[in-house]
């Protein structure tokens, strides 16, 4: 019996096999009917058994190890029980040969002792030499009862020549054999079948097994995301995850024959404190991934949004100050994630000293030669290492030291400094107002070469969170939605990662203007710790970006910035958000933006690295959030406030801006002055502001083609913009937009933005930019005929629209794992010719054309809208004027609107609207 069921807690409340084999003894009948008895009652056995470590787990709920260990201990007995009826009462052997022998063995977790409630039971039937017709019928059977039982099964059936064969040639196959366990069945085959495999596969190998295993471990990192910090991880194959600790226990039982982690203290692999948090981690990780199948009913190993919540409550974590319990238990999922990373570098630097040849190391690169002593450092073949265990005591200051001349010599850091730094990381307790180590501190962060490397390195060890605390605070912290795809930590170390990529100019063709002025900035310190900063104050209840300015205030003098460049930190972290909602929460052309936002900003230096830091800050919040429609708001928006603070009121103005537009304009589509007067004397002056010049152009086009037709449709793609330009020419009548915006939802485009005029002879002209659900522009001939289709019906009042949206599946299924209560605000101050209310409400298909419907029935007039999401949440924009053309102003009616408004965005059906 392994350790793990001899350690567990009254087994037989779990199944006592002897009661059941004296039920299965007891049944009588023909061969078929034995069968169907004996799989009834082995159903009853599995299902009570469950219940009872289902019960266990509730009343324990972070006894992930014994959860794990029972659920195998109770497919041990079924396995014995099934056996024993299949040989003794449907195909019993009198006299049975030496050929005539089984043996079962349990293979992969299920082998080590270790199952979730629905995990795959790996078996493997071993003969002596070619299957008997005996055996056939024995493990066919067999199998077919396990299958009736509902467990998922995965088995083989092999001779032992057969075993060793495959073994050698498939390092998977090699893996599952390494952790088999003797289960029933005759134990003299099991023990050859033991012998053999480590003299004639496992002898020898462990060099290229360690090898083959490393490989496939990176494999899967990068197929997970290559961070341990995704804020849904895989609890089994993540970085971080079971399968990362599994990795270390193979390797170690392959070239040391441990049979189980606690030996791996022992064979001198890990310290005690080491396996003491490997063993924590484990038992978390099983808790974790037993409450996920529990609650989910199948194998489910993704701990996604809406059963992090559930799990949370289950594991009794508790809401704090500024902290759900959701993001403390994550918090706490993500430091045994890193434990997990930390012990696998230690793991393999004692690997290192034994099997690697000269030059070479599991898992790194060879590096160039380099000097043998840096500082009392020394370098052990490319890798900075400390003279002795004591040498980070001695000095605190090298603590920050390591890093700085990690980051300065290009080394990586040597498994045992990093475990020397982890384990020494509280003094940097006492050096946080040390000259030298913020000197040294802040040359990591602002270092030209990798700084994103480096700092990932001092996290990894700790020291970072201890020399830094406030930073200590937000590490491993997650955010709980659906926008941010890392935690807080990780988030910022990417973004210093992207700053420091686009000033090396790797990423000019994404980031050609912030590339540019990268090299124009004088605050080049200032941008990198403010973009340290600019989360620092996250999770502490209250507004982030004013709390970490105050963080700022306190921190920036400590490592050396002078008071200007603290003012400049402070500021940026108060207003990072500031460019981002302004360019996709407002419209750009209205000039009131512009001069209100340059107004905030004051000066070109701060708008430019306002900019850099909006970028990288959007950029680093996971994969799919930028694209080129961010890009082009961004752009456009820097460079109409950059014009602002340059000239100041000497830029041109609203009527000498119209001529310029209407110059380009007639010499860009060539027709004659007759012609043009037409367009511009049909076309009012908000659309010559309101409109860039290439969408002129295609409207133009559109007007001219459509003649004196009631209705024309073009949808173009805007590669400029990253989304595709959907434009309705028809007859002006109320409703037209909350109908094309139903009719595009039910196309399966999202608007993310539009602008509605009128010309002065009664004809709507609207444009809308459209992108699929993944952030794309409708480019297929199809989707763009679709899309064509679905205006003309939904105009022309074809069909029930609000049924077809309704019907629609929500673009994020798990949205509704977040509570997200509607919001209208209504601002009359940021146009001046227009009333702007925004609204926050979860995102779904049907949201636009709801809220549009209801201004409809609020009798006013759109201008333009702006849709901007944030994973599960959408922020609405409006420009209103009543029917007159004026701002709304009175209060009653302000409050109607926004009473309809928050209906429409809380989902209530609309009854009559087409």
């Amino acid at each position: 019996m392994p350790p793990r069921f001899e350690t567990l807690p009254q087994r037989r409340s779990i199944i006592d096999r002897r009661t059941v084999a004296d039920a299965l003894a007891a049944l009588e009948g023909d061969r078929n009917t034995l069968r169907n008895a004996a799989t009834a009652l082995l159903k009853q056995a599995l299902d009570a058994g469950r219940a009872e470590i289902g019960r266990r787990l509730i009343e324990h709920p972070s006894r992930g190890l014994e959860a794990a260990a029972g659920q195998a201990f109770l497919i041990d007995q079924l396995l014995r029980l099934l056996y024993d009826f299949t040989v003794q009462r449907l195909y019993p052997m009198s006299n049975p040969t030496a050929a005539e022998r089984i043996t079962i063995i349990a293979v992969g977790g299920y082998g080590r002792g270790e199952m979730a409630p629905y995990s795959d039971v790996d078996v493997g039937f071993l003969t002596p030499g070619k299957q008997p017709p005996w055996a056939e019928q024995v493990i066919e059977t067999m199998l077919y009862a396990l299958w009736d039982l509902g467990l998922k099964v995965g088995h083989s059936s092999r001779s032992l020549d057969e075993m060793v064969r495959q073994a050698k040639s498939d390092v998977t196959i090699r893996t599952a054999l390494l952790e088999a366990r003797y289960v029933w069945g005759d134990q003299a085959l099991y023990d050859e079948a033991a012998r053999r495999f480590k003299v004639e596969v496992q002898a020898d190998t462990a060099r290229q097994f360690i090898a083959d295993k490393l490989a496939e471990r990176d494999v899967r990192h990068h197929k997970m995301g290559d961070t341990r910090y995704v804020v849904e991880p895989n609890v089994k194959e993540a970085k971080g995850g079971l399968l990362d600790l599994h990795t270390l226990f193979w390797i170690g039982k392959y070239a040391y024959n441990v049979t189980e982690p606690a030996e791996l203290v022992e064979a001198g692999l890990l310290s005690r404190a080491e396996y003491r948090q490997f063993h924590r981690a484990e038992n978390f990780l099983w808790a974790v991934r037993c409450h996920l199948h529990a609650i989910s009913g199948r194998a489910e190993d993704r701990l996604t949004f809406d059963l992090q919540r559930e799990i949370a409550e289950r594991m009794r974590f508790a809401d704090r100050p500024g902290k759900s319990k959701v993001e403390r238990f994550m918090q706490y999922y993500f430091l045994q994630a890193r434990t997990a990373g930390d012990l696998t570098g230690v793991f393999l630097a004692h690997l290192d000293e034994k099997f690697a040849a000269r030059g070479r190391r599991f898992g790194l690169s060879v590096l160039r030669r380099s000097p043998r002593k840096l500082n009392g450092f020394t370098v052990i073949r490319g890798r900075l290492a400390i003279p002795n265990d004591g040498f980070l005591a001695e000095k605190p200051v090298r603590l920050i030291e390591l890093f700085a001349l990690a980051d300065k010599h290009g080394l990586e850091i040597h498994p045992l400094a990093m475990r020397a730094a982890a384990r020494d990381a509280k003094l940097a307790d006492d050096i946080r107002q040390d000259p030298t180590a913020n000197a040294l501190f802040l040359d990591v962060l602002t270092s030209p070469r990798d700084p994103e490397t480096v700092l990932r390195w001092m996290n990894e060890a700790g020291v970072f969170g201890r020399f830094v605390p406030d930073f200590g605070r937000v590490v491993a912290q997650m955010q709980f939605d659906m926008y941010h795809h890392y935690t807080v930590d990780e988030h910022t170390i990417r973004a210093i990662g992207l700053l420091s990529r686009i000033e090396h100019g790797e990423l000019e063709t994404d980031h050609p203007l912030c590339t540019v002025l990268l090299k124009q900035i004088v605050s080049r310190r200032a941008l990198y710790v403010a973009v340290l900063l600019h989360d620092i104050a996250k999770g502490r209840g209250g507004d982030h970006s004013v709390l970490g300015a105050e963080v700022a205030h306190r921190l920036c003098p400590r490592l050396g910035l002078s008071p200007a460049e603290t003012e400049t930190v402070a500021w940026l972290v108060r207003y990072h958000l500031l460019m981002s909602a302004t360019a996709f929460k407002r419209d750009l052309s209205d000039f009131k933006t512009i001069l209100d936002f340059a107004e905030a900003v004051q000066s070109p230096e701060r708008l430019r690295l306002l900019l850099l830091l909006t970028v990288v800050d959007i950029r680093a919040v996971g994969p799919g959030v930028w694209n080129g429609w961010k890009r082009q708001l961004l752009s456009d928006l820097y460079e109409s406030a950059e014009e602002v603070l340059r000239l100041g009121h000497k830029q041109k103005g609203r009527g000498e801006r119209i001529a310029a537009k209407q110059e380009a304009l007639q010499a860009l589509l060539g027709w004659d002055a007759a012609q043009f007067d037409h367009l511009v004397r049909r076309l009012p002056e908000p659309y010559w502001v309101a409109e860039p010049e290439d969408v002129i152009a295609r409207n133009a086009g559109l007007i001219a083609e459509a003649g004196s037709a009631q209705l024309s449709i073009s949808a173009q793609v805007y590669p400029e913009r990253g989304a595709t330009l959907v434009t309705v020419y028809a007859a002006d009548h109320p409703g037209l937009f909350y109908r094309i915006a139903g009719a595009i939802s039910v196309a399966g485009g999202n608007i993310i933005d539009a602008r509605i005029h009128t010309t002065r002879d009664g004809m709507a002209l609207d444009n809308f930019l459209v992108q699929d659900p993944f952030g794309r522009p409708f480019d297929e001939t199809a989707q763009l005929s679709r899309l064509k289709q679905a205006i003309e019906d939904a105009l022309a009042n074809r069909g029930k629209m609000i049924d077809r949206l309704m019907a629609k599946p929500p673009s994020r299924p798990r949205a509704e794992a977040f509570a997200i209560a509607p919001n209208v605000l209504i601002d009359n101050k940021a146009s001046n010719r227009f009333t702007v209310i925004e609204i926050n409400a979860r995102d779904r298909p049907a949201l636009l054309h709801q809220l549009a419907h209801a201004l409809f029935q609020s009798k006013v007039t759109i201008h333009s809208a702006h849709v901007a999401t944030y994973g599960e949440r959408a922020v609405d924009t409006f420009y209103l004027t009543d029917l007159t053309g004026e701002k709304i102003s009175a209060a009653s009616r302000l409050k109607t609107i926004e009473r309809r408004l928050l209906g429409a965005a809380a989902g209530e059906r609309i009854t009559d609207a087409a």
